[in-house]
């Protein structure tokens, strides 16, 4: 089992960054593909980022394309995603999580662990 902790998130407001991070208790964390979405109230979770376990691929949804940066380190078990130029549309609960596969997957089905969550809210 893969156990993922997020943390960074906060109220922030339109404009600002934010970093979020998530560690995983995976010693071969460079093994697992990880990603992150995110989730409003009353609504499915949304793909925001996907980065292979070598780092070198990176692939983003169109919202979030030019403002968004996922990164990872693999020696530190953590993947990061630095959030810029953020609007109140990405208020949301992010999640990370991980899959053992060579491929980018935007779908949640494809993920086999999660981790708890950590709030983003963007105030005007």
């Amino acid at each position: 089992q893969v156990q993922l902790v997020e943390s960074g998130g906060r109220l922030v407001q339109a404009g600002d960054s934010l970093r979020l991070s998530c560690v995983a208790s995976e010693g071969a964390f460079s093994r697992y593909a990880m990603a992150w979405f995110r989730q409003t109230p009353g609504e499915e979770r949304h793909f925001v980022a996907h980065i292979s376990g070598n780092g070198g691929t990176q692939y983003y949804a169109d919202s979030v394309k030019g403002r968004f940066t996922i990164s990872r380190d693999n020696a530190k078990n953590t993947v990061y995603l630095q959030m810029n130029t953020l609007r109140p549309d990405d208020t949301a609960v992010y999640y990370c999580a991980s899959r053992s596969s060579l491929f980018i997957a935007t779908t949640e089905s494809k993920y086999q662990y999660w981790g708890q969550g950590t709030q983003v809210t963007v105030s005007l």
